[in-house]
């Protein structure tokens, strides 16, 4: 009975989220604030998520994403400019070496697929290493792709440093939402599955996981590809929703930023990296915006309050939250409505308390 009853409480959650998204699709706040906020915070969910996946549930810290979302985005926009808009895209490269597009769903995979195959390449030196090295080397590759990209010998194909557009985007706010919670739902049963256990072993103690008879090098890529596929369909998603790509954009600043949703969310939590996604990206392009702009209270000027200040306070809020509560907003626990429930009928857990001490007692009697 409860799981029928959860299941019918996810559902109405499910169509309350689609009936506002589509209230929002067909009114005037689709050009809004509002509307570019969801949908940046739809793709950094399954950015963060992706990530989540290799950092908090196998225990690999790769500092990479941004390269794979790099690739994800060019694969795209690459593979799905219109044949006969290349000659204004490639112009300084006679309309480009590919001369074909493919339908935007098989660009989204494309995009996905071409991240997978470099992580592929790419993790077999690199997964031998562990914590800090492997953080550098994946640094380091994603900075190395960026370089690559730009570089005008490979212009026929990536147009060099100039910027990819005309290139299908979408119109519906549903889009990003539907290709992220279908890419997260995959995520979720990998991690359900027997794979997901091997991960979580693999976290908690590499010896102890290969004395079971997992194999370390292969549970590993897998991790490592799986990751990197969702980071490449984050990227497509990043570029339609950006309706331009350029390499310059795809800093490591990005992948921190990414990585600081995972921590803020809590390392091993998929509901919090989805959570933490939306308020990070509400905070930092929306709440504290007014701290960019002078204020007054009466004829007195607020002092500080300038263009950047934002990110100031932004950041102070953020290391707040990184030292003191280490653990994020959900731990290493996922979305329960048993656990709401619970809270409901003791919201000040008065009752749970009264119950252990009646144990206590009847443990010492």
């Amino acid at each position: 009975m409860k799981q029928k009853r959860y299941l019918l409480y996810s559902l109405l959650l499910a169509a309350l989220i689609l009936a506002v998204l589509i209230a929002i699709d067909n009114s005037s706040l689709k050009s809004s604030m509002l509307s570019t906020i969801l949908q940046k915070a739809a793709i950094y969910a399954l950015l963060a998520v992706s990530m989540n996946l290799l950092n908090g549930f196998t225990g690999l810290f790769s500092l990479g994403q941004a390269g794979f979302m790099l690739l994800g985005a060019y694969s795209y926009a690459i593979l799905t400019i219109p044949v006969e808009a290349r000659s204004a895209v490639y112009q300084y490269f006679n309309g480009g070496l590919v001369q074909f597009s493919v339908p935007v769903v098989v660009g989204i995979i494309a995009a996905g697929l071409v991240a997978a195959i470099f992580a592929f390449f790419i993790g077999l030196p690199v997964l031998r290493l562990k914590s800090d090295y492997l953080a550098i080397a994946t640094l380091g590759f994603a900075e190395i792709i960026r370089a690559l990209i730009q570089w005008n010998t490979l212009g026929p194909i990536t147009n060099g440093s100039n910027i990819l557009r005309k290139f299908p985007t979408y119109s519906s706010l549903l889009f990003p939402f539907a290709v992220s919670a279908i890419s997260i739902g995959l995520i979720v049963l990998l991690i359900r599955s027997s794979y997901g256990r091997a991960f979580k072993a693999i976290r908690e103690d590499e010896i102890a996981a290969e004395a079971m008879g997992i194999n370390l090098a292969k549970h590993k890529m897998m991790s490592f590809c799986t990751s990197s596929f969702f980071a490449g369909v984050g990227g497509a998603l990043l570029a339609m929703f950006q309706q331009s790509v350029q390499a310059k954009y795809f800093t490591s600043a990005m992948t921190y930023e990414i990585l600081l949703i995972v921590v803020i969310g809590g390392i091993g939590s998929v509901t919090g990296s989805i959570i933490s996604s939306f308020l990070f990206v509400a905070c930092s392009e929306w709440w504290l915006r007014f701290l960019d702009a002078e204020q007054y209270i009466g004829n007195f000027k607020v002092p500080l309050l300038r263009s950047g200040f934002r990110m100031v306070v932004f950041s102070i809020v953020i290391m707040v939250i990184v030292l003191f509560y280490r653990r994020g907003i959900m731990g290493t626990n996922e979305f329960s409505w048993h656990a709401i429930e619970r809270f409901f009928k003791d919201p000040f857990g008065r009752k749970a308390r009264m119950k252990e001490r009646e144990k206590v007692t009847e443990s010492h009697e």
